[in-house]
């Protein structure tokens, strides 16, 4: 397989996630979905960065731009929506995890900021694209996501957007 045919491919399939993941950046902020309350530990369930009205835009953008490329590329039209909620849901995962190990919202813990989305995309888009999952392609997008996701996040804190580099 051509590894450039192949990185095409990852950039198309995932893109949907990529957009759901990072509009919560720009649109998020309100009331944080687990609403301020602890978990049994007496830590954050999820943070105070992870908020209803970011969860559903993202929600919202990915699904939009999962539909355009349903159009474009023939992918089912519930390709968009599994993928971004699936994204959604993986990062929701990652932030229990990081709150269960005292990580505070915005803080790093390395290869779970970078993956969990992406695992969480892959899941939920088994359900309607099995046939077009290859290894290959799950191993490329994790492969390209690890450095898209540094570089984005280094634009967003430029930006202001971000509280950590990384």
């Amino acid at each position: 397989m051509d590894v450039a045919w192949l990185i095409v491919e990852a950039l198309k399939f995932i893109f949907p996630a990529y957009c759901a993941n990072a509009v919560p950046v720009l649109a998020g902020g309100g009331l944080p979905m687990d609403f301020g309350r602890e978990f049994f530990d007496g830590r954050p369930i999820l943070g105070k960065n992870k908020t209803f009205r970011g969860f559903f835009f993202g929600l919202a953008v990915g699904t939009g731009v999962g539909l355009l490329e349903s159009l474009v590329f023939s992918y089912p039209m519930l390709f968009g929506l599994m993928l971004s909620l699936g994204a959604l849901l993986g990062d929701l995962a990652g932030a229990f995890v990081k709150r269960r190990l005292g990580i505070a919202p915005g803080k790093l813990l390395p290869v779970v900021d970078q993956v969990d989305f992406i695992l969480g995309a892959i899941l939920f888009s088994l359900l309607v694209v099995l046939q077009m999952l290859s290894w290959e392609l799950v191993i490329a997008v994790i492969a390209i996501t690890i450095p898209v996701h540094l570089l984005t996040n280094f634009v967003a804190y430029k930006l202001r957007l971000k509280s950590n580099p990384l």
